[in-house]
């Protein structure tokens, strides 16, 4: 059973920086696509932040391209979301996934990140 789960998530002022974690177990996440995802009150769920697998290939939503980095620690078996340069539009609850052919995407359970004065 592959399982992520979420740390790091809190409040920031706007401006700051805040990184969250996905640690997971039940595999190895170099076999996997890694992705951070966010959903703000009332919005769909975004795709923010990919690293692929078998890669250090990354890909990002233009709004968080230059503040964000995605990364990924094999070792650890841990995918990590540097955000730097916060907003109030990037609060948001984040979540990790896990995906490749042939799997079912796998989730976490969400982190909420909050950008506030």
């Amino acid at each position: 059973q592959v399982q992520l789960v979420e740390s790091g998530g809190g409040l920031v002022q706007p401006g700051g920086s805040l990184s969250v974690a996905c640690v997971v177990s039940g595999s190895t996440i170099r076999w996997y696509t890694m992705s951070w995802y966010r959903r703000a009150s009332g919005q769909e769920r975004e795709l923010v932040a990919q690293i692929f697998s078998y890669s250090t290939i990354t890909k990002y939503v233009e709004s968080v391209k230059g503040r964000f980095t995605i990364s990924r620690d094999d070792a650890k078996n841990t995918v990590y979301l540097q955000m730097n340069s916060l907003r109030h539009e990037d609060t948001a609850v984040y979540y990790c996934a896990a995906s490749r052919p042939g799997d079912p995407t796998y989730w976490g359970q969400g982190t909420q990140v909050t950008v506030s004065s």
